[in-house]
């Protein structure tokens, strides 16, 4: 996969698709319950203190000024938890059902409705001038940062730094580092307001440092493209521009479910035995905001529901271990019901559910596994 906007980082946690069953903590809201975690503030490490001087240097060599740098590195420093998110970040897939009950949740659809009904005028101005659905703009909002929610809280200068540094993807993140000092001399964000993921994806379309300068607009005119204030018209328009840019064409729609009032266009199926889906040209500009089917699926259908379109017709068949997603949902809810706390019930079986089942099991005396299956469906009556 190439590395375009956001492939990096991405995946169910980086698009706060943790799901009731997942249970994952936004940066924005740990800072909101009293600061960053622990592992995303600056820890001493004469390693990353060393390489940044040495970036200092090559960072003149390019067009950074000496007042740019120490404002941009002052209070900055290694976040190790960065590092640890980096690393730990799993292959693992969730399945298109899965993928599609997080990001069309009930809740996901009322604030989708919710936001475009507060932003309407913005949206169908920014649709009227790049030709990109309306709906389609708010769901890619409602799938990177909740509709504003979630845009992270990491200081992008130390998790990009501390990505460099690491190495992994140390050129990579080393463009990202250099993008951002630019914007930051450019004006368009002081330093010290230049937030993000851990990752640094930035604002309410979470645009990474190179995106931002390439695509970026400043669609209020007060000279500056904010993409961190509360108001989100510069991250809305900017995405529009970006799909634009990308070969979004006018007047024509993402998709549809086969058989559910689908245009004419290329047929897929990502979920053996799952609906199909047909499938035009702007689908593929979804796809280069993310590479994924799932997640380009994930915004066509969020825009339809949030359009005010119905859920899809065709049906998704019993998982590995034999369950349906209503058989999934009574898992959570009866163990919940008996003091396991899954943390919700929308089918999603993640770490919250596994804990859940794996403490039910050991009460129980059943073999501790943390996986659902029809057997403990049955034992939980």
């Amino acid at each position: 996969m190439q590395l375009s906007r956001r492939t990096f980082g991405l995946g169910l946690g980086a698009l706060t698709l943790s799901g009731c069953g997942g249970g994952a903590t936004s940066t924005r809201s740990a800072a909101s319950a009293g600061g960053l975690p622990a592992d995303l503030r600056p820890t001493p490490n004469a390693g990353y203190d060393a390489w940044v001087a040495s970036f200092r240097s090559r960072a003149s060599t390019r067009g950074i000024t000496s007042s740019t740098l120490n404002a941009a590195f002052r209070g900055t420093g290694y976040l190790p938890g960065c590092v640890k998110r980096d690393r730990n970040q799993t292959e693992f897939k969730r399945s298109l059902e899965d993928y599609l009950s997080i990001a069309t949740s009930d809740e996901r659809i009322s604030k989708g409705r919710a936001a475009f009904s507060r932003h309407r005028s913005t949206l169908q101005t920014l649709e009227g001038r790049y030709g990109v659905d309306a709906e389609i703009i708010c769901a890619i909002w409602g799938l990177e940062s909740f509709f504003g929610e979630r845009r992270g809280n990491v200081p992008v200068i130390s998790a990009t730094s501390t990505l460099a540094y690491d190495g992994r993807r140390g050129a990579f993140f080393e463009k990202q580092l250099m993008a951002a000092l630019k914007i930051v001399q450019n004006g368009d964000i002081p330093a010290s307001r230049m937030t993000g993921s851990w990752a640094g994806a930035m604002g309410h379309t979470q645009f990474i440092p190179t995106s931002y300068q390439a695509f970026a607009v400043d669609f209020t005119g007060d000279g500056r493209r904010d993409i961190w204030s509360e108001d989100p018209t510069d991250s809305l328009a900017s995405t529009a521009a970006y799909l634009k840019r990308n070969g979004w064409q006018r007047g024509t729609r993402w998709g549809g479910e086969v058989g559910n009032g689908a245009p004419q266009g290329s047929i897929i199926q990502p979920q053996r035995g799952g609906p199909r889906f047909a499938v035009t040209r702007n689908f593929r500009a979804i796809k280069r905001y993310n590479n994924s089917d799932a997640y380009a699926i994930g915004v066509g259908h969020l825009a339809d529901r949030i359009g005010g379109a119905g859920p899809l017709r065709g049906s998704f068949p019993p998982d590995a271990n034999g369950l349906t997603k209503d058989d999934r949902i009574a898992v959570q809810k009866r163990l919940t019901a008996k003091g396991f706390d899954t943390g919700g019930a929308d089918g999603v079986i993640g770490p919250n559910s596994e804990k859940a089942i794996s403490a039910y099991q050991q009460r129980n005396g059943l073999s501790v596994t943390g996986k659902p299956s029809q057997a403990l469906l049955r034992h939980l009556g």
